[in-house]
C-alpha cells in the first residue's frame, strides 16, 4: 500500500521589504563574531589611549615650558637644607656683635613663618650659594638651634635664580634689598598705624594698640619710638610733606615740646605753609628750629658747675636733671662713682645683651 502525499498550496501575501529608521543599521547585518567583535575592540581602546597620551604629552610639555618661564622670573620656590647653602659668592658687611634687626625677625618667624623666601643659585653637587637673604638664612639657623626642630627649621623656602648674573648686577640686588628693608621710617610706621586704627574693617580703631598688632616682633623702645610719631604726625602729619625725612631723635623732641605747648603745633603748621621752596631741608629746619625751644637743654646750659660748687662747699659733688621722653619723665642723678636713672619703665624685661651694650655705650659716650 503506498502512502499518498498531500501537498498545500500555500499563498504568500505580498510584502515590502523591511525599513529601518534613518541612521540604524540591521543588526543582523552587521554582527559579528566573537573574534571580530574582541578584534574590534581592541583597536578601538588602543586609539583612545594613544589620543590620551598625545593629549598628556601636551599638556606636560605645555607645564614644562610655564615652570621654566616661572623658574626664570623667580616664582618657583621650594624648601632646601640650610646646611647645603654657602655664602661665599658675596661679602657682607655684618657689623660684629648681636644684630637687632636679627632678634626682631626671629620673632617674626617664630609666630607667622617666613613670608619673603630667599634666593639662592646652583653651586653643583647638591649645593646653593646665597644670594639674598642672609638674615633670614642666620634666622632659621639660630631657631634651629634654639629649639632643636630640625623638621620647622632644617630647611627654609627658597628660589632659585638662573646662574649667569654678573657679580654686580648680584651687589645691585642685595643693596637694593637692604635699602628697600630698612629704609621704612618711623612717621611711615607710625602713620600705618593710624590708617590700620582708621580702617573700617578692622577691629582695632585705637592707633596705640594698634602698634602692638602690627609690630609685635619689634622691641619694646621701638614700640615706644612709634608711639610717639604718631602723636606728631597727629598734630603735624597734614601740614608735613617730607615727614619720611624726619629722625626719631628729632621727631621724639618735637613731641615733647609740643606736649608742654600745644600752640606749637599750629604755629609750626604755619610756618611749614609758608615755606618755598617745600623742600625736606626746609621743612627739616623749621622742624628743628622748634625742637631747640625745649625748656630743660636752657636749663642745662645756664646751670652751674655742680662739681666748682660741692668743692667750694666741701661737700659731695652731684648732679641732677630730668628730662621728657615717650615712657615720661626721666630723672637723672649722677654721683662719685654711682649714675641713677629713674623712668617709667621696667627695665628687667629688657633683653640683658641689650642693656649691657647700652649702658657700654653710654660709657664710651663719657
Amino acid at each position: 500500500m503506498s502512502k499518498r502525499r498531500r501537498v498545500f498550496d500555500i499563498e504568500m501575501p505580498d510584502q515590502e521589504p523591511e525599513t529601518f529608521p534613518a541612521g540604524n543599521v540591521d543588526e543582523a547585518a552587521t554582527r559579528r563574531g566573537p573574534m571580530a567583535s574582541a578584534i574590534h575592540e581592541t583597536a578601538e581602546s588602543l586609539r583612545e589611549r594613544q589620543n590620551l597620551e598625545a593629549r598628556i604629552r601636551a599638556e606636560n610639555d605645555a607645564l614644562a615650558h610655564e615652570h621654566v618661564r616661572l623658574k626664570r622670573l623667580g616664582l618657583v620656590m621650594e624648601e632646601i637644607p640650610i646646611d647645603a647653602i654657602d655664602c661665599r659668592k658675596l661679602a657682607r658687611d655684618r657689623a660684629k656683635g648681636q644684630d637687632e634687626e636679627l632678634v626682631e625677625l626671629i620673632e617674626s618667624i617664630r609666630a607667622i613663618g617666613l613670608s619673603n623666601p630667599i634666593r639662592v643659585e646652583k653651586a653643583g653637587e647638591g649645593r646653593w650659594e646665597l644670594i639674598q637673604g642672609f638674615r633670614r638664612l642666620a634666622a632659621y639657623k639660630a631657631l634651629r638651634e634654639e629649639t632643636g626642630n630640625a623638621e620647622a627649621f632644617g630647611k627654609i623656602p627658597a628660589v632659585e635664580m638662573e646662574t649667569g648674573d654678573t657679580l654686580d648686577s648680584l651687589y645691585r640686588r642685595m643693596v637694593d634689598e637692604n635699602l628697600v628693608r630698612k629704609d621704612i621710617s618711623f612717621a611711615e610706621m607710625a602713620q600705618l598705624a593710624l590708617d590700620y586704627a582708621a580702617d573700617p574693617s578692622t577691629d582695632e580703631n585705637d592707633p596705640d594698640k594698634a602698634v602692638a598688632i602690627l609690630y609685635r616682633s619689634a622691641g619694646y623702645q621701638k614700640r615706644s619710638y612709634i608711639r610717639s610719631f604718631i602723636r606728631l604726625m597727629e598734630s603735624l602729619g597734614q601740614s608735613l610733606r617730607h615727614a619720611r625725612e624726619i629722625p626719631r631723635a628729632l621727631g621724639l623732641g618735637l613731641v615733647g615740646v609740643i606736649d608742654k605747648d600745644p600752640t606749637l603745633a599750629s604755629r609750626i603748621a604755619n610756618e611749614l605753609a609758608e615755606l618755598s621752596p617745600q623742600s625736606a631741608q626746609a621743612e627739616l629746619a623749621v622742624l628743628r628750629s622748634a625742637a631747640r625751644e625745649k625748656p630743660e637743654e636752657q636749663v642745662i646750659m645756664e646751670r652751674p658747675d655742680p662739681v666748682a660748687k660741692a668743692r667750694k662747699s666741701g661737700g659731695r659733688a652731684k648732679t641732677s636733671f630730668q628730662f621728657d621722653r615717650p615712657e615720661g619723665r626721666a630723672r637723672c642723678v649722677a654721683a662719685s662713682g654711682r649714675l641713677e636713672v629713674r623712668l617709667e619703665l621696667d627695665f628687667s624685661t629688657v633683653d640683658r645683651r641689650k642693656l649691657e651694650r647700652a649702658v657700654k655705650r653710654m660709657l664710651d659716650e663719657l
